[in-house]
């Protein structure tokens, strides 16, 4: 599980609750279902006006991957490519071809199957290339949901709470009652800019900054190949790929070496 986006779920929660309780108030107060109905479902409208349900749904899919922590480094990828290049520089590159049932990630195997059947590096990088755009282009749709929802939800918070200000004005005569209906009036603007704030936004910043390092690994695959397909030295491989690990990766790289 990825630590950092449990973690900071879980502590803006908590200080949010803990917030309320300290100044006196109770959950029970921000349990407002008409509330969650108007801002969620007015939300979910909107967004679903924008964007075709299948991209709503790949978006929503995201949410859960957000929460898990790859299962595989820059740093072992970047192993297994330099053993590549040591068994290509031995046996030749169709030697590889035997490798190709034990690779997971898709985009290696395609790119390593291309190596393999004699494409030209020129070609291999034009081929790839493709893809490389073409899955960038799809997957920035995804955070742009969480996004769009985010810019949405706290404007539909605020008519939830004019609509239950509507409901209040009916009943003047009562002070007791006007001043309720005012509170639970503005719940609803709690739930439209807390959700935004709390969760359309970060999971929109967080499903982007893994769309791009993703991205980041795939150009490091395809360099990988390409230069064991240009018989590049192992030793040299190795220094080359580690320009795309991040500041983090490359420091535990140089301290396990």
């Amino acid at each position: 599980m990825d630590k950092a986006s449990i973690g900071g779920f879980l502590v803006a929660m908590l200080g949010i609750v803990a917030g309320l309780l300290m100044e006196g108030g109770h959950v029970a107060q921000v349990l407002q279902p008409t509330a969650a109905l108007i801002v969620f479902g007015g939300t979910l409208g909107a967004v679903l006006l924008q964007f075709r349900l299948a991209t709503v749904i790949e978006a929503s899919r995201g949410l859960v991957r957000m929460f898990v922590a790859p299962h595989t480094q820059d740093t072992q990828l970047i192993a297994r490519l330099v053993a590549f290049a040591h068994k290509a520089r031995r046996e030749g590159v169709v030697s590889l071809d035997a490798d190709l049932e034990s690779i997971d990630d898709p985009f290696l195997k395609q790119t390593l199957t291309l190596a393999v059947d004699g494409t030209e590096p020129a070609e291999l990088r034009s081929i790839m290339r493709v893809t490389l755009d073409s899955t960038m282009e799809n997957e920035e749709r995804l955070p742009a949901v969480f996004e769009s929802a985010g810019g949405f939800s706290p404007t539909i918070g605020i008519l939830g709470a004019v609509l239950g200000l509507i409901q209040v004005m009916q009943h003047l005569d009562d002070i007791h009652q006007v001043g309720r209906g005012i509170a639970v009036a503005f719940v609803a603007t709690i739930y439209g800019v807390g959700i935004a704030n709390l969760f359309f936004l970060p999971f929109a910043g967080n499903m982007r900054i893994r769309i791009r390092e993703g991205h980041r690994r795939r150009e490091m695959l395809l360099e990988g190949v390409i230069a064991i397909l240009e018989g590049i030295n192992p030793r040299m491989l190795e220094i080359k790929l580690a320009g795309f690990l991040d500041y983090a990766q490359r420091e535990k790289k140089e301290r396990a070496a």
